[in-house]
């Protein structure tokens, strides 16, 4: 990976730092027991943000998987957090290999503990009589003619400067609502285009998880959240067709299935500027509004 000037300094090729295509290249690049580091700056709170941690995992499965196997699904728990300016390391595992699927392991270990573990399914395209069309995208304004959600510091989290959020469903986080949707467009600010579509989806992991939990409206005032298991089903053939292009803006719309007793099942629909569905999203996230267990 080149090195790249930034304020007055050189990046280290070891360092995974500032722009969200770096570090995936670094993955790509490296060996599998090289260590990596990602910065502050994409942190939440004190950990880095569980998109980055996703799209980490994804790249390093991809190096093992043929060219021929598109992504179908994958699922991610997240067991403790990844802390930000210190080593760790990407281990993959290839569980099976069929004529038709992979199915391979992921997990990122850092001072020995396991911070997060994945599953992801890969496939070949087959013939069939089935052809269900995706769900339509909803009408909904441009992204150009929304307000762009403003960076507030100590309220919002740090990683969240590097996005471009467009309200466009329900309400946002901590204003007391009772809607169950939320959501807009988003799109990484001020990034590099990636070199295939496999840096496309592991850019489309990284933003399916740049919104808030939808169950954060519900509450009048800030408080904590955390995604504890979240899997994606992606759409394939996929619509991405870009020698991609980081100015796309993706539509991301979730809904609230159910929320109570400090958690919340919480599914979302991605697409883009063209109104095809991309991917679809299942996460369960943890509220600490109360400091109360039953």
């Amino acid at each position: 990976m080149p090195q790249r000037n930034i304020c007055q300094g050189i990046l280290p090729i070891e360092r995974i730092t500032m722009h969200f295509n770096d570090f995936i290249q670094h993955i790509k690049n490296n060996p599998s027991d090289s260590p990596h580091r990602i910065s502050a700056e994409w942190g939440q709170g004190r950990a880095i943000f569980g998109g980055v941690m996703g799209a980490v995992i994804y790249t390093a499965m991809r190096r093992d998987i043929p060219t021929d196997r598109c992504i179908l699904s994958f699922m991610m728990s997240f067991i403790a957090p990844l802390t930000a300016d210190t080593d760790f390391i990407v281990d993959t595992k290839i569980l099976r290999a069929g004529k038709n699927s992979v199915q391979i392991e992921g997990q990122i270990i850092q001072e020995g503990q396991t911070i997060a573990t994945a599953l992801a399914l890969f496939g070949t395209l087959r013939t069939s009589s089935i052809d269900v069309s995706a769900m339509p995208a909803p009408r909904v304004p441009s992204p150009e003619s929304l307000a762009a959600l403003p960076y507030i510091p100590n309220v919002v989290p740090e990683f969240t400067r590097k996005m471009d959020y467009r309200w466009a469903f329900g309400h946002l986080p901590f204003s007391g609502t009772t809607a169950r949707e939320m959501g807009g467009w988003m799109r990484l600010k001020n990034e590099t285009t990636g070199s295939d579509l496999n840096d496309a989806d592991a850019r489309l992991i990284a933003l399916i998880d740049a919104w808030p939990p939808a169950t954060l409206p519900l509450i009048n005032r800030p408080a904590p959240a955390s995604t504890m298991t979240w899997s994606i089903s992606f759409i394939q053939p996929s619509p991405i067709t870009y020698t991609p292009s980081d100015s796309d803006w993706l539509l991301y719309r979730a809904d609230i299935d159910h929320a109570a007793s400090g958690y919340g099942q919480i599914r979302a629909h991605i697409w883009n500027q063209k109104g095809e569905l991309l991917a679809l999203s299942s996460q369960t996230v943890a509220v600490f509004d109360e400091d109360k267990c039953h």
